[in-house]
């Protein structure tokens, strides 16, 4: 170098340092602990670190928080603070946390840009620090920067942040569900059936309201039978656990098989079953009478009643005929019960019958199912004997009759129940409303209920896991991106500026890294901080430039 360039530079350099003079180790005071604690904030990432535990505890926190109150009624908690509020809160400091820590980052990173085998555009400086500000400066940098590079990183998680919330906000739903409440459910149970004295001298008479019943049952053309169980459920929804009771079942067959005819040239005029009813002449008939026909039904024994219709609807034929026998017994059922939104159901698992209990014997009918049915070894299940033999006697006379409708359409029936025989589609249906019906009725007049479970709605606390994987993807990035630009950092030797600007000022194309006689460089953020707090500037206009000028 000549002596004139040598000069000249020397010149610079004083003009410079008079300019804007590096720390001089007459301002290095002896340092307290707080001042090294704050320059450790200052010089290293122990912000950025601290701001990562903060978010991971935030998360973790609410994390505990979905862990505890995961499927459980809603928490009643003082004044304004919910569920919700809660996870808000933590939410809210878990993404500033985070946001500030890639924020930060992404500034380092701008040093991290600069610090490569080639030059690099002025104008990416303010890309750098448009993308540490939020997603929309992001967005700019993750189109404009076409290298790879770590930054590119911390603008997508930074664009990602705005999805945060929305996710957080989906974990946690609200649903309603039924338990169990401290409140009453009793549906009806027969252990037994007599005749209740209603101010008849004589016992073997059916009480009046089974006689509603029956006629209920037969004459039931919406088959609403079913839907008559006597129970209380307050909330409108109550469960019953299995249980028996004493009541009646039914079966009927189709025996038209076993019909015989009589018939000429001009027809059949008469039809007949054996053992059963016989209709004479064409048509448009329905006769009924206790009968013994099939084989299938002989196995059981119709502790109540077992009749036979043969009907020929046709006025003037008879082709159309059908035969029906019904047989109707005592029996134990086995029970599920339930009233969902005030609707009740009940269905029959299971029923047992004792065909070795008659009603010639001239005592009273027991039952006795195995234990597993009845819920108890010794449970006994009783029919009177003048209950069931009035029962027997006063359905062997309503199912015995005729009728039909004649040549000239006139009706003529022996009963009410003749009609509805003759009027229904399926004599089975019929007979099954029946037996519910009858059922139904000793179950509400000897009863003795059975306790159930009352259920009511509550809202409760449903933990979207799924939701969650977000954010905690989010955060795991982040502290990866922390991690990337910490090593990269120390692999290139780079200082720890991030968004700092008076490091551009001080280290400017005009000032000089290395230390002049005497001094000591200014390079980490607390001596430029403790330098800039000593140099006075004034942005001031010269001609058409704008500068900083120190006084």
């Amino acid at each position: 170098m000549s002596p004139s360039n040598q000069n000249s530079q020397m010149e610079e350099e004083q003009h410079a340092d008079s300019r804007t003079p590096l720390l001089s180790p007459a301002g290095l005071k002896p340092s307290s602990f707080l001042q090294k604690t704050g320059n450790l904030f200052q010089n290293w990432w122990l912000w950025e670190i601290l701001a990562s535990l903060v978010s991971l505890l935030s998360i973790l926190s609410i994390v505990v928080i979905l862990i505890v109150y995961d499927s459980r009624s809603l928490p009643d908690w003082p004044f304004v603070f919910n569920i919700n509020s809660v996870i808000s809160f933590f939410a809210t400091i878990a993404k500033l946390s985070l946001s500030s820590v890639v924020g930060a980052t992404i500034s380092q990173s701008k040093w991290l840009w600069y610090r490569q085998e080639k030059p690099r555009p002025l104008q990416d400086l303010q890309l750098f620090d448009d993308a540490s500000r939020g997603p929309w400066g992001a967005a700019g940098l993750l189109f404009s920067l076409r290298a790879r590079h770590l930054a590119l990183l911390g603008a997508v998680i930074t664009i990602l942040t705005l999805l945060f919330d929305p996710f957080i906000q989906q974990v946690v739903v609200y649903p309603d569900r039924l338990v169990p409440a401290e409140m009453k459910a009793t549906i009806a149970r027969a252990q037994t059936y007599e005749v209740r004295d209603e101010g008849v001298p004589l016992p073997s008479v059916v009480e009046l309201s089974m006689k509603a019943a029956i006629y209920n049952g037969i004459f039931d053309i919406q088959d609403k039978a079913a839907s008559g169980i006597g129970h209380t459920c307050s909330s409108g929804n109550c469960t019953w656990p299995p249980f028996p009771s004493l009541g009646v079942c039914s079966r009927c067959v189709n025996v038209t098989s076993y019909m015989e005819k009589s018939c000429n040239q001009t027809g059949c005029y008469r039809l007949s079953l054996p053992n059963g009813p016989t209709l004479t002449g064409l048509g448009g008939q329905i006769n009924s009478s206790l009968s013994n026909i099939s084989p299938s039904l002989k196995d059981t024994y119709a502790s109540v009643v077992q009749f036979a219709s043969l009907i020929s609807k046709g006025a003037n034929q008879s082709e159309d005929a059908h035969a029906t026998e019904c047989a109707i017994w005592y029996c134990v059922q086995n029970y599920t019960a339930s009233v969902d939104e005030g609707k009740p159901s009940q269905t029959v698992i299971s029923s047992w019958r004792n065909d070795s209990a008659r009603l010639s014997d001239s005592s009273d009918l027991y039952y006795r199912p195995p234990g597993s049915m009845a819920n108890d070894p010794n449970g006994t299940f009783k029919v009177a004997h003048w209950a069931a033999r009035a029962m027997n006697e006063f359905l062997s006379e309503i199912f015995t009759g005729s009728g039909g409708i004649n040549n000239s359409g006139s009706a003529f029936f022996s009963s009410d129940v003749m009609q509805a025989l003759y009027s229904t589609d399926n004599v089975t249906v019929r007979v099954n409303n029946l037996a519910i019906s009858m059922t139904n009725n000793i179950r509400e007049q000897n009863h003795s209920p059975v306790m159930g479970t009352t259920w009511q709605t509550e809202t409760y606390i449903h933990v979207r896991w799924r939701w969650f994987i977000f954010p905690s993807a989010l955060l795991i990035l982040s502290l990866l991106f922390l991690l990337g630009a910490i090593v990269e950092t120390s692999y290139r030797e780079v200082m720890i500026w991030k968004s700092n600007n008076v490091a551009l000022l001080f280290h400017g194309r005009e000032l000089s890294l290395q230390p002049a006689s005497g001094r000591t460089p200014v390079n980490t953020l607390s001596q430029m901080s403790e330098q800039a707090k000593t140099i006075m500037v004034d942005l001031v206009q010269s001609g058409e430039d704008w500068k900083f000028v120190q006084r």
